[in-house]
């Protein structure tokens, strides 16, 4: 089968049709399946947008876990296909019941919660992984950032420009996050951060990264960053990278 993977949910209804309906023209008979997050508040629609352009499963969770940066609400996805050729069969009555039990396990673990209080479609600039959205979160107010989540935001785009344009998934996506927040902490510009990678003390994901710990990325590796990173840096062996 094919999986689409939509880490940050960044499909919209539209390009769910245009994506999902492309891949149906390409593989009639291939099984897909779309999973996505739904931190704009969009992703009802676009998973909606999805089955109907094709997809054989699209992911969601039951009402009390879904919404923000988890999957798009269950109740509200079987609800909208009721009376249509994808009616999906389950019994919103059903579902109501694991509802119930899941509020109640969701309130014990209320301290842990991450203090996200609605969605956010500045994801759409950003880019951020609906799984690494809320932990983010956390580590800036654990970084002594509070109250400047929204530097943070700002700087994750900056900083993935400074990667490459990198896809953004576990464990890429940390590359990201430990620089934006590296950068609101010690006051600096992309262009700095370029000009002064030789000396600056860089979180060791990124140096790792741009040693080829995660690989080669699509678009190679951004230049002049990558050498005044990897000046006066070497791996245990004494190499300056990774090969290959």
């Amino acid at each position: 089968g094919l999986a689409v993977k939509d880490m940050a949910g960044l499909l919209t209804p539209k390009a769910s049709t245009m994506l999902i309906g492309a891949l149906r023209k390409e593989f009639p008979d291939m099984p897909i399946h779309v999973h996505s997050h739904d931190t704009a508040g969009a992703a009802v629609a676009s998973m909606l947008a999805a089955a109907e352009a094709g997809a054989d499963i699209v992911d969601c969770a039951v009402d009390s876990m879904s919404g923000m940066t988890s999957q798009p609400s269950m109740g509200a996805v079987v609800a909208s296909t009721r009376g249509t050729p994808l009616e999906t069969g389950l019994s919103l009555a059903a579902l109501e019941v694991l509802n119930e039990y899941w509020e109640g396990v969701r309130s014990f673990y209320q301290p842990f919660e991450s203090g996200q209080l609605s969605g956010s479609s500045d994801v759409y600039l950003n880019e951020i992984p609906g799984g690494q959205y809320t932990n983010l979160l956390f580590q800036s107010k654990q970084l002594g950032l509070t109250g400047r989540f929204a530097e943070v935001k700002k700087a994750y785009i900056e900083a993935n420009k400074i990667l490459g344009d990198i896809p953004k998934v576990t464990p890429s996506s940390k590359v990201v996050g430990d620089l934006a927040q590296f950068m609101v902490a010690q006051g600096l510009s992309s262009e700095e951060v370029v000009a002064q990678a030789e000396t600056l003390s860089l979180p060791s994901s990124v140096i790792d990264y741009f040693q080829g710990g995660l690989g080669v990325p699509p678009g190679g590796f951004p230049e002049p960053m990558r050498t005044n990173t990897l000046k006066g840096r070497t791996l245990p062996d004494g190499r300056e990278c990774y090969e290959g």
